[in-house]
């Protein structure tokens, strides 16, 4: 099993919630005031059988009009069209703006061949646009034209792949654990989305339940450290790709690139 970050870039995000892309060595945080800064880092999976996608990035393209998430896929010696799974933690835009690319003025699926996996009310809601953290546009280019698996609760996928309803940072967010071909991987959302946050311990104002968010952190830092879980960071900084380590028991981590 191969693993890739497909790092999409920093951007600042406002109260307004556009993201603007920011380069810290010519861009100033202070000309941004009120603005949250982020990291945005889908991933690439490759098994014997599957070519999976974890999340989907904001769908920003290149100078050259093309998907960076397609750009990054190939610059990983992949082709697009063989994306085989495509695994949703939760629809929030800055996970699931790739799941669709503008050509010729419409939306279009950016994975047509893909199986995706999205939990079910999740989807339901997204979908309405009640929350302007939900595009719906991107739902409904996608819906009756791909393979959506919507899945409820927690349960396998795959032999493999077990998908685990979380449901901290919003109701409907899910981990993904895959276990394949003698190497293991958590991808944990945004509810392990940068490795500062496993070793700080602090409840973040943007989770739904914040405190069930950091207790599930310490829950999957302490997993990952004893049974051998390679963590996906989706927002990190640095070490998007990780290896978890504790001494105490679980009481403090340290994470080291894997």
């Amino acid at each position: 099993m191969e693993i890739f970050a497909l790092g999409e870039g920093s951007y600042s995000v406002d109260s307004t919630k556009k993201f603007i892309p920011f380069n810290p060595e010519i861009d100033n945080f202070r000309d941004r005031p009120g603005s949250l800064f982020i990291h945005v880092n889908p991933f690439l999976i490759k098994t014997t059988h599957h070519l999976i996608v974890l999340d989907t990035g904001l769908g920003f393209k290149d100078t050259r009009d093309e998907l960076l998430l397609h750009q990054n896929i190939r610059n990983a010696g992949f082709d697009p069209d063989d994306v085989t799974l495509v695994l949703m933690s939760h629809l929030h835009y800055d996970h699931s703006g790739g799941l669709v690319v503008e050509r010729n003025g419409k939306l279009e699926p950016s994975f047509p061949q893909a199986r995706h996996v999205i939990q079910k009310g999740e989807w339901e809601f997204g979908i309405t646009g009640k929350s302007s953290s939900y595009h719906k546009e991107i739902f409904e280019a996608l819906d009756g034209t791909v393979d959506i698996t919507f899945v409820e609760g927690s349960g396998e996928l795959i032999p493999g792949i077990r998908y685990e309803l979380s449901g901290g940072h919003c109701p409907n967010h899910q981990v993904f654990w895959i276990d394949m071909e003698g190497s293991k991987a958590l991808f944990g959302g945004d509810e392990l989305p940068e490795p500062e946050q496993l070793i700080r311990k602090f409840i973040a104002k943007y989770d739904m339940d914040g405190r069930k968010a950091m207790e599930l952190r310490q829950e999957y830092g302490k997993l990952a450290s004893e049974e051998g879980w390679t963590c996906l960071f989706y927002h990190a900084k640095t070490i998007a790709i990780g290896n978890v380590s504790s001494d105490d028991g679980g009481e403090h981590f340290k994470v080291m690139p894997a």
